[in-house]
């Protein structure tokens, strides 16, 4: 069993309506050192399957299949094992997955 955090992003080419709105509001309350503003959502969730390599190809299709609009949204996702330690991480950009070397 493993599990995954996936964090979905808007491409930095498409314009974040909620950012700007979010930005402009710190702004208001004071915040002007901060800036830049892009939201986005994460997704945790338990992976259940053996190996690594199958819960790899499991999250990168429900990535590719449901969890992020190629067309408008990037994601990261990190998968780790039942001790809490890394063992993958991959993105959209990255196209595939490195695994994560022991320590």
């Amino acid at each position: 069993m493993y599990k995954a955090r996936i964090e979905v992003t808007l491409k930095k080419k498409i314009l974040d309506p909620q950012g700007k709105a979010i930005e402009s509001s710190l702004r208001n309350l004071g915040f002007l050192k901060l800036g830049g503003v892009r939201t986005g959502k994460n997704i945790d969730m338990s992976v259940n399957e053996s190996n690594i390599d199958a819960a790899i190809a499991l999250v990168t299709s429900a990535c590719a299949k449901l969890l992020a609009n190629p067309v408008t949204e990037d994601y990261e996702c990190e998968i780790f094992d039942e001790a809490g330690k890394q063992v993958a991480q991959f993105s959209s950009a990255q196209g595939g997955a490195s695994k994560v070397a022991a320590k």
